[in-house]
């Protein structure tokens, strides 16, 4: 049962990945009127649209972490602690620290990413997006390299 959780929260991590990445590029680097290449369409997404998703992700990938997170302390953390490796265990300390900061700025993120745009918010908006987006992009590292040192269902 926790391998299926764990496969549907990194699934739901990378969804998540993506939609605030596309974000990010979106309000840092806003695409020409012409678009041609690839990374230029990339840029040329509608941050608008992906701001009720990353929200919902987030929540979502949150909330089943912290149902698979008791397993994670019995086993995961238990063999870190046994095999003296204090940076991963570090490194997942501040990955918790981070995620309930992005949770708590959940709502100020959704309320200047809805609609209309007051144009006058744009650096608000910039700054919510890039700290959730290194938020999202840290936990997702961290998770992959913990998973990598007790190896996935052992």
């Amino acid at each position: 049962m926790i391998t299926t959780l764990l496969i549907i929260h990194a699934l739901l991590a990378v969804t998540l990945l993506g939609a605030i990445t596309h974000q990010a590029v979106s309000v840092w680097l806003p695409a020409p009127a012409a678009s041609g290449s690839f990374v230029t369409r990339f840029r040329a997404v509608p941050g608008t649209s992906y701001a009720n998703a990353v929200v919902l992700l987030y929540a979502a990938t949150m909330t089943l972490g912290a149902i698979i997170y008791p397993t994670y302390r019995v086993t995961v953390r238990i063999m870190l602690e046994q095999l003296r490796m204090n940076a991963a265990n570090g490194l997942f300390e501040l990955k918790e620290h981070f995620a309930v900061i992005g949770l708590l700025l959940l709502p100020a993120y959704w309320y200047f990413w809805r609609k209309p745009l007051d144009p006058s918010q744009q650096t608000t908006r910039a700054g919510l997006t890039t700290i959730l987006a290194l938020i999202v992009w840290w936990s997702f590292i961290v998770g992959h390299i913990l998973n990598n040192i007790r190896g996935f269902g052992s």
